[in-house]
């Protein structure tokens, strides 16, 4: 099985530091964000390799997934072991890239894997958000084998005035996964059906107050779909679009999660609370970070 993460955009959010450094590059700490969703997307079993839709205006992110033997090297004869083995273990990692060469949308981006893919199921991870514990994509595959490897995605509860923000889910609760007991629909634990996916609706028009967070599990039929998928929202080549047309002949399923279980880098304010986050739980840097924020008063 694959994992796609779609990574061609500009990141103009973050100009003018991605002038130079794709977004994806950017550090959480001492590792980049693509590199934790990839961490992540290879946690579910039967997973065996990353496939990023990259540009090729951002070769970077293709060189930091390459073993580099002399940096390696020139580390070792430092000193520097940890750091050697370090750089290593992200460039051995198991990713290939295909290309995305006009911005289409995230349907086309998903789509530029088709033939990577082949007609197996596989994930998509949107890379501006990961989940720490990488437990989110695996939830989502125990779903899906309890329903006859149908399609799954990851939805959180969103106040009902933002949900025009979103794509959101229609359905019914049906159950919830082994272990949880959800107290209602929008528990995290809670298994949905689905038979209604609306992009960005009116607070009054929402079928639901679930959105989708960016992890999904899919048929390969999904892929069938794209081809043949014509322009939607922003002229854009729509995902969800795909998935409202998959619902007429799969069944499809979503499962309630955290909506703080997974650390959003999609703008700097997010980056920066992330990088915040991520340094408070980590014991080698936490007392270090606090001390450095000296005097800052929230």
């Amino acid at each position: 099985m694959k994992a796609v993460i779609p990574a061609a955009g500009l990141g103009t959010r973050f100009l003018p530091a991605t002038k130079a450094t794709p977004k994806e590059l950017l550090p959480v700490l001492d590792k980049p964000v693509i590199q934790y969703v990839v961490e992540e997307a290879l946690e579910p079993k039967g997973v065996d390799e990353v496939v990023i839709v990259n540009s090729h205006e951002k070769p970077q992110i293709e060189s930091y997934f390459t073993v580099d033997g002399g940096f390696e090297q020139t580390l070792r004869e430092r000193g520097k072991d940890v750091e050697a083995d370090k750089v290593h273990a992200a460039g051995a990692l198991p990713v290939s890239f295909v290309y995305q060469n006009e911005p289409k949308g995230l349907g086309h981006a998903v789509l530029c894997a088709a033939e990577k893919i082949g007609r197996e199921p596989f994930f998509v991870l949107l890379g501006d958000y990961f989940v720490p514990d990488h437990k989110m994509c695996v939830r989502m595959a125990e779903v899906s084998a309890a329903h006859k490897n149908s399609s799954v995605i990851a939805v959180a509860p969103v106040p009902a005035e933002q949900v025009s923000r979103y794509g959101i889910i229609g359905g019914k609760r049906i159950g919830s996964l082994t272990g949880c007991h959800p107290a209602d629909d929008e528990k995290p634990g809670a298994v949905w059906k689905v038979d209604r996916l609306v992009e960005k609706p009116s607070e009054k028009e929402a079928p639901s107050h679930l959105f989708i967070v960016g992890r999904y599990l899919l048929s390969p039929k999904v892929m069938e779909l794209l081809k043949t998928q014509g322009p939607g929202a922003g002229g854009e080549i729509q995902l969800t679009d795909a998935l409202e047309r998959l619902l007429k002949e799969e069944e499809m399923y979503a499962v309630v999660v955290d909506p703080n279980e997974g650390c959003d880098t999609g703008t700097p304010a997010a980056w920066a609370a992330t990088n915040a986050r991520v340094a408070l739980t980590r014991p080698s840097v936490r007392e270090a970070f606090i001390e450095g924020l000296g005097n800052v008063r929230f």
